[in-house]
């Protein structure tokens, strides 16, 4: 399962088309707008409370820019959790400034990708990124706690 951070619904609309053009079915997504929100859902909390807390994101796509939380302040919230500290964190963002590619790494992203505004290369930069995160990476087995 993709967990989506995106707080654009023109992104989350692309983000879906282009993750349709991967295979990826529209319910192996989940989309959080905020950080909050993203909190909330890894923790089970809130209006995620049913949500079965043991099955972690394969992946998660997140945007810096986001209302609430911050995607830096989420990334550290991420890396600090003992359950959640592997999960692969692609940051997919606008921002090509070099304070926000350092802190992004600095808060333990996996990797940092400029959203192309070229539909095809959008696709293509999403077809990449869930090969090589989904098909091609070894993940590390969850902690047992």
């Amino acid at each position: 399962m993709i967990l989506l951070v995106e707080d654009n619904a023109n992104d989350q609309f692309l983000m879906f088309r282009a993750l349709r053009a991967t295979n990826v079915s529209d319910r192996d997504v989940v989309v959080v707008r905020d950080g909050a929100e993203m909190l909330d859902y890894l923790q089970a909390v809130g209006r995620f409370t049913e949500r079965d807390r043991k099955v972690l994101p394969s992946l998660i796509l997140l945007d810096l820019k986001i209302p609430k939380v911050s995607g830096i302040e989420v990334l550290r919230s991420i890396r600090n959790d003992q359950r959640l500290r592997f999960v692969p964190v692609v940051v997919l963002t606008t921002s090509t400034e070099e304070e926000d590619v350092l802190a992004a790494y600095a808060g333990g992203c996996n990797s940092y990708v400029y959203k192309a505004v070229d539909f095809t290369k959008f696709v293509e930069s999403i077809g990449a990124i869930v090969s090589y995160w989904l098909r091609l990476n070894a993940v590390a087995p969850s902690p047992q706690l």
